[in-house]
């Protein structure tokens, strides 16, 4: 029964800040819900599209809503943009050391790395060694400059915006640096009557994200990120998520398959969208929706049809294999 009341109340949490969000976000409700699902778990998300699709407003209105403490109404979590170009360099995330005249000494100074949650705005237009400069803070939560290692806030969360590969003037991520990303999604455009709406009311939207409510704290959701760890994962659920990870490995249109890191990351998800959806359990059906954001990113394949059907084909197997089970 207690878990039930928690599990209500952590659905009406999370409903609070989906509709605070859709007060600027219109015509996104799964596409919140996939970003809230990767930072309830603990994890970043990549969104892909063309420029103007909300990406960035996006991130910014999620920061919006999160308050630092616990009276929702104060200065905020603490949100940084960085606009990535060619010209970026490491210390430009990181950090750097500078001379403090007054003590006759090097003090280090943080860079926009170490936040709550981080916009890491068309990250595909910066250099590959920029990009790297990501890898570690994403990974462990932590930052080491020379031998001195930094701690990064309890609740980290980068939100990465890329445009697509074809557009002139970007670099496509590495693989090492794609699997630090637990989720991956297509922001995509609204449909023909939210895009008239949105026409129609363009002001208001514009003044609702100006004065958005802080509905959590981050105390809230870290709360949040705790309550996903207890949703229950039947045996049978996990094994699917084994036979799918290795099967990704035999496939012969994949030449990278994944790794037991992609499927530890692929659980952590589903248990966070399971929250998410207001169940604390996980079901197959959550599997079918976050197999293609979890780990189509992570995969190598050899050929464009590979790319489009062997994991649909991998994952239909395995759903096939679930429903005989049942039966």
């Amino acid at each position: 029964m207690e878990n039930n009341v928690t599990t209500a109340s952590a659905q009406q949490n999370i409903e609070r800040l989906i509709a605070n969000i859709e007060k600027v976000i219109k015509g996104k409700a799964d596409m919140i819900r996939f970003i809230l699902t990767a930072l309830i778990s603990r994890g970043h998300i990549l969104l892909e599209d063309n420029p103007g699709t909300g990406k960035t407003v996006m991130a910014k209105t999620l920061a919006k809503s999160i308050s630092s403490g616990t009276s929702h109404q104060d200065s905020g979590i603490l949100f940084h943009r960085i606009q990535f170009t060619p010209d970026l360099l490491p210390m430009d995330l990181i950090g750097s050391h500078i001379f403090d005249d007054k003590n006759k000494e090097f003090i280090f100074k943080k860079g926009p790395l170490f936040t709550n949650i981080l916009l890491a705005d068309e990250i595909n237009r910066a250099s590959p060694k920029v990009q790297s400069a990501l890898l570690e803070c994403m990974a462990e939560n932590q930052i080491t400059v020379g031998d001195v290692t930094h701690r990064l806030h309890d609740m980290f969360f980068t939100i990465a915006t890329q445009n697509p590969i074809e557009m002139e003037g970007t670099y496509p991520l590495p693989t090492a640096q794609l699997d630090r990303f637990s989720m991956k999604i297509i922001f995509g455009y609204v449909d023909e009557q939210t895009e008239m709406d949105i026409y129609k009311d363009y002001l208001g939207i514009s003044n609702n994200f100006e004065h958005i409510e802080q509905v959590l704290s981050l105390e809230e959701i870290l709360h949040l990120q705790s309550e996903a760890d207890h949703v229950h994962i039947d045996d049978e659920i996990v094994a699917s998520v084994r036979n799918i990870i290795v099967n990704t490995r035999k496939h012969p249109d994949i030449t990278l398959g994944a790794s037991t890191r992609s499927g530890i990351t692929l659980l952590k998800c589903l248990r966070a969208y399971a929250l998410v959806k207001g169940r604390d359990y996980v079901t197959e059906e959550d599997i079918h929706t976050l197999v293609h954001p979890v780990l189509h990113h992570r995969l190598i394949f050899r050929n464009k049809d590979g790319q489009q059907n062997s994991l649909k084909n991998i994952l239909s197997a395995e759903l096939d294999r679930l429903h005989k089970i049942k039966k």
